[in-house]
């Protein structure tokens, strides 16, 4: 019916052509022009004829295919589907028109593939509430007071700061370090020290005093020192010989004064007065005075003359003159001594009263040399003992050693006097004036009496005694009690 053609694709249909009623328009075949929707002129939900039923905006469900119709396929591309218009009377035929898929003018489409236009339903806009109407104030607004405030005056803005000049950044603090000038400190005062000790060791005058010879005493225990006062004048001026009192040049260099020291491993010092007039074999020369192997061989034979009478081995070896002697004197303050008896010698030039005093440089050399008492040369080995003993102990006394202005006079005075063995050095004299420091063991060689030979009046040992007391010396034991003379 309505001209179509059974033999044809059951997929074609004839659509009614545009000017019917019930069809849309047909464009040309080969061209797809999109359905056009017919303007629906906007209605007013709220504006209804009376007695009209309401007005349903939502659209019929489409149609259930038919059995027979074509169905579309994913490959034929997007389905237009047709709205039709609404329906006029039977009167009013629009002819048949063909839709085709995808362009092509060789498949027309059915009527129930047309494609559906989807229109969204129209929302009632929300009611609107009535706005509640206010009624003017019938009487004033309350005012509320309003504080006075004093005019601020303008701020002022700081000068620029110059173009040309950079702003100096913030200096940064430095953390502080007290332990650091500290240290600082500690390094300087040792490094000083070290110079200080250098300094003096090379001060002193090195002579070689330790001889070598064949069937010389082995090493013993402790640390033996020979301590030597010299006569020596060479070295004194002609005031100086008048100050001191020393008579004069009288030739070649003596001794007056002649101590063994020994510095045991444990237990107190001991220091032995050997008297210059001394009856004793001299290597080379026969027996003479214990002071003639000095004048005869100089330090050398003096030590190896000392050592084969006493059969004690001599480690080190110091000399000191006149001058130094009073000079280590003075640069202390001077010694204190007590005097049972007054002392009066013009050789010395001394004239001391009774009774304890200070000592001067001239003053002490005067009293450890004179011989202007009772029994002489045992009294003056008595003397020197006993000033020796009193200037080493205040030598290492805190007072002095605390005392840099009395500390340095002395080390430089006794360093510049002294001469001692090439071996010995300043930190050696150190330790020797440390050990007599404290209790000394004061004695003298055990004495046998005085005889007169052919080289004068001589002093004799106690040869028993004298045996026993060097034997203990030589194995570092304390003198017995009997053998120590006061």
């Amino acid at each position: 019916m309505n001209g179509d053609d059974p033999r044809e694709d059951p997929r074609k249909r004839r659509v009614p052509p545009s000017g019917r009623p019930g069809g849309p328009a047909v464009p040309p075949q080969g061209r797809q022009v999109p359905p056009q929707r017919r303007p629906v002129p906007p209605v007013d939900p709220r504006h209804r004829p009376p007695g009209a039923p309401p007005r349903d905006d939502r659209r019929p469900p489409a149609p259930a295919p038919r059995p027979g119709d074509a169905r579309p396929s994913p490959e034929d591309g997007p389905t237009v589907r047709y709205n039709p218009a609404p329906r006029r009377g039977a009167s009013h035929i629009e002819p048949t028109q063909v839709l085709h898929r995808g362009n092509s003018g060789d498949q027309p489409l059915a009527y129930s593939q047309m494609p559906v236009e989807r229109v969204e339903p129209r929302r009632p806009p929300p009611p609107q509430r009535p706005v509640p109407r206010r009624e003017p104030p019938r009487h004033a607004p309350t005012q509320r007071p309003v504080p006075h405030h004093d005019a601020v005056p303008p701020r002022r803005t700081p000068p620029p700061v110059d173009a040309g000049r950079q702003p100096r950044a913030p200096r940064r603090r430095g953390k502080r370090h007290p332990f650091r000038w500290l240290m600082v400190l500690v390094v300087l005062l040792t490094v000083g020290l070290i110079a200080a000790v250098v300094h003096l060791d090379n001060s002193l005058t090195r002579i070689d005093a330790l001889p070598s010879y064949s069937g010389r005493v082995g090493n013993t225990p402790g640390t033996n020192w020979l301590l030597v006062g010299s006569d020596g004048r060479s070295d004194l001026s002609t005031e100086q010989q008048q100050e001191l009192a020393t008579g004069g040049d009288v030739g070649n260099e003596r001794t007056d004064t002649i101590m063994l020291v020994h510095i045991p491993g444990s237990g107190p010092t001991t220091m032995v007065s050997l008297p210059r007039d001394s009856y004793v074999s001299i290597p080379g020369h026969g027996k003479d005075k214990l002071n003639a192997s000095f004048a005869l061989g100089g330090p050398e034979l003096l030590v190896q003359t000392v050592e084969e009478a006493t059969g004690v081995r001599i480690d080190h070896y110091a000399q000191i003159g006149f001058g130094g002697f009073a000079s280590v004197v003075d640069a202390i303050g001077g010694i204190e001594m007590c005097l049972d008896e007054p002392i009066v010698d013009p050789l010395a030039g001394l004239d001391l009263a009774a009774g304890c005093q200070t000592l001067s440089g001239p003053q002490a050399l005067g009293y450890v040399r004179t011989r202007a008492t009772p029994t002489a040369d045992v009294d003056r080995m008595n003397r020197q003992r006993a000033f020796m003993a009193a200037l080493l102990k205040k030598a290492t006394g805190a007072g002095t050693l605390a005392n840099p202005f009395a500390l340095w006079p002395m080390a430089t005075g006794v360093a510049g006097s002294l001469k001692v063995d090439n071996g010995d050095h300043i930190w050696n004299l150190a330790s020797l004036g440390w050990a007599m420091r404290g209790d000394t063991v004061t004695t003298s060689v055990p004495i046998g009496g005085f005889d007169d030979t052919e080289v004068g009046n001589v002093l004799l040992w106690d040869k028993q005694r004298a045996i026993a007391f060097f034997e203990a010396l030589a194995a570092d034991e304390q003198i017995p009690e009997e053998l120590i003379t006061r």
